[in-house]
């Protein structure tokens, strides 16, 4: 694995060469915006509950953008109801920004877009999270 020493973000390379960045960007007020930059899939998608674990310990609003993801598999859309139950637990609110058609398409289809406050980007999920 390789870690981005700046701390902006990190990114992780499976056996097969598939890659998932993970960026983290602090908007102050306990708000923070995950992008997630890849694909999610059964090799990546712990390290996104990881990095979703983190954010949810820490910030009081949490936007995850999807909006350059280029799969989402059934262990990607697992971790993200994961993520909506988590934060229900800490009380913390969750966007989801699907952004991709790739991202919106199996959430449609999956019928778990309902269960997230969804917004059109970032910028959108970031003055509904004010």
């Amino acid at each position: 694995m390789s870690t981005d020493p700046s701390g902006s973000g990190d990114a992780e390379f499976g056996d097969i060469g598939e890659i998932i960045r993970f960026d983290v960007v602090d908007h102050g007020d306990g708000l923070r915006v995950l992008h997630a930059v890849g694909e999610l899939d059964t090799l990546t998608s712990p390290l996104l509950q990881a990095r979703v674990t983190e954010q949810l310990a820490e910030a009081s609003s949490l936007v995850i953008d999807l909006s350059e993801i280029s799969f989402l598999g059934s262990a990607g859309l697992a971790v993200l109801v994961g993520a909506k139950d988590e934060a229900d637990a800490r009380s913390c609110r969750l966007w989801l920004v699907p952004g991709s058609r790739i991202a919106k398409r199996a959430l449609e289809a999956t019928g778990l877009l309902s269960l997230f406050q969804v917004a059109e980007d970032v910028p959108e999920a970031l003055a509904a999270a004010r």
